[in-house]
C-alpha cells in the first residue's frame, strides 16, 4: 500500500486490496474513495466486494469510478459531494493515484489556489499542469 497526502485529510493511493483496511483505518482514514471502475480489476476487488470489507472495517466507502480519458462533472461533483460528507481523512484510490488525484483537483476548484491543486499532486508525480485551465474555469463557477 502506497498512501499519499495531498493533504492533511485527503491522501490518494494506487490500488487497495481487501487486507489494506485494517491499516488504513489504524492510519486514521474515515472514509475510501474508489475511482476505480470494475472492469479493470480482478473479481475479488470490484465495488460490491471492497465496499463490504470497508464497512465492516468501520470505514466509509464511496465509489465513483472515473474511466481513464473519460473523467465527467457527475465525477468530479460526486468525488466534491464525499469529500465534503466525509467525518474525518479519506483516502482516494484508482490505478495509480492519477484519476483520484485529478478529481480531487477539479473538485476543489475556488476553495484553494490553482497553483497549490497543481503543486500538491505534483509532490507525488502526478502532473495535472494540463489542467490548470480547466481548475481556474472552474474556479469562476
Amino acid at each position: 500500500m502506497d498512501i499519499r497526502s495531498l493533504t492533511p485529510d485527503y491522501a490518494v493511493s494506487p490500488q487497495i486490496d481487501l487486507a489494506d483496511l485494517a491499516a488504513i483505518k489504524e492510519a486514521g482514514f474515515v472514509t475510501i474513495i474508489d475511482n476505480r471502475p470494475d472492469g479493470e480489476i480482478p473479481p475479488h476487488l470490484h465495488t460490491q466486494a471492497m465496499r463490504a470489507a470497508a464497512e465492516a472495517a468501520g470505514l466509509t466507502f464511496v465509489a465513483n469510478p472515473v474511466i481513464g480519458g473519460a473523467l465527467t462533472m457527475a465525477n468530479v461533483q460526486a468525488q466534491a459531494a464525499a469529500i465534503a460528507e466525509a467525518t474525518g481523512p479519506i483516502l482516494a484510490y484508482c490505478a495509480s493515484g492519477n484519476r483520484s488525484s485529478i478529481c480531487w483537483a477539479l473538485s476543489q476548484a475556488g476553495t484553494r489556489p490553482t497553483d497549490e491543486l497543481i503543486a500538491l499532486p505534483a509532490q507525488h508525480g502526478y502532473n495535472l499542469e494540463g489542467l490548470r485551465q480547466q481548475i481556474d474555469v472552474l474556479a469562476r463557477g
